[in-house]
């Protein structure tokens, strides 16, 4: 319980690094509040899905452990990153929908 209430400061970036912030959060905050807070604060879409990455582990945060459950410590780097649906038309790029199409368009012929 004493780690929940130590003070962590911690690095808090979006994936393309475009955004970061210094911040200063007790170990009860969770996965899911960071994630709001920076799709609050930066104006990240809202109509997308996130997940928080330690990246000085490597490990994804699950959205409702604390920061303290998930072993995150002073100094750590948490990403925002949006999670990727394969296959998903809403997420193609331009060019991968274009090509999406045509293929689907042959298959037709």
């Amino acid at each position: 319980m004493a780690n929940e209430l130590a003070e962590l400061k911690l690095h808090v970036r979006t994936a393309d690094q475009t955004r970061r912030a210094e911040l200063s959060l007790d170990g009860k905050s969770t996965g899911a509040q960071i994630i709001q807070a920076a799709v609050d604060n930066w104006k990240l879409p809202a109509d997308t899905d996130y997940t928080l990455v330690n990246t000085t582990t490597g490990k994804a945060l699950m959205p409702t452990a604390t920061l303290a459950e998930s072993g995150v410590k002073p100094g750590d780097v948490l990403e925002v990153q949006p999670v990727l649906v394969a296959g998903a038309e809403s997420g193609m790029n331009p060019l991968r929908r274009f090509l999406h199409e045509l293929a689907a368009d042959d298959v037709e012929r």
